[in-house]
């Protein structure tokens, strides 16, 4: 079971996808207009969201902008425009898939359930490596040049997502936010002293977390 952001304004349609998504076996959390939805993201871990794009406060492609900063989950889009540059717009804003209302409640549904299945096979399931960290989730261990790294759990945590998602650039914000939380009340320097501190129990593969002047941090392959 899965649980899904439904950000729709019209209720009407809004209780209809939900209906389907339950008879799909998954649970539901509503939003009816932008910043609710984006609320709801900061406060709920979701496994995939469904945004109309027209939607009053903030539109579908502004959630899905934020989301994308918070989240790497599944995003489809709903519209009552078929234009072909919305859609590729949506695309750009990193949707995964596109329907234009009137649609079939049963075609949303197949969509759902093939990028959640599409999401957990690419996610993480066991050992993550790079060079020579091998980081196990399961057994929360975490192994350099063939010995045990005694990490804290948020030592951890934080590796474990730069892992998740090497190359990619985060600002000390966001790192604060995807591995600390948003009711964390400590500040991005938070963010500097685990770094230090995880670089030197790396050795030297801690090297791979990257400082980017005025960007944030890298975890390089």
């Amino acid at each position: 079971m899965a649980v899904i952001l439904v950000a729709e304004d019209e209720r009407s349609m809004q209780d209809i996808i939900v209906e389907y998504m339950k008879r799909g076996g998954h649970s539901c959390i509503t939003a009816d207009d932008g910043i609710d939805a984006i609320t709801i993201l900061k406060k709920n871990p979701v496994d995939l969201a469904i945004l109309d794009i027209m939607m009053p406060h903030l539109d579908g492609f502004s959630i899905c902008k934020l989301a994308r900063e918070m989240y790497n989950i599944p995003i489809i889009f709903l519209t009552a425009k078929g234009d072909e540059e919305d859609k590729l717009k949506g695309y750009e804003y990193g949707a995964d898939d596109y329907m234009t209302k009137p649609f079939s409640p049963k075609v949303l549904l197949a969509k759902v359930n093939a990028l959640l299945r599409r999401s957990s096979i690419t996610a993480p399931q066991n050992a993550l490596n790079a060079g020579e960290i091998v980081l196990i989730p399961s057994s929360h261990m975490v192994i350099v040049n063939g010995n045990d790294a005694l990490l804290t759990h948020k030592e951890f945590e934080l590796l474990c997502f730069f892992m998740q998602n090497k190359n990619q650039v985060f600002s000390r914000e966001q790192l604060l936010n995807r591995v600390w939380g948003y009711d964390f009340e400590g500040n991005t320097r938070t963010i500097d002293t685990h770094i230090k501190t995880l670089r030197k129990k790396l050795g030297d593969e801690g090297r791979r977390i990257v400082t980017l002047i005025r960007s944030g941090y890298k975890f390089e392959v």
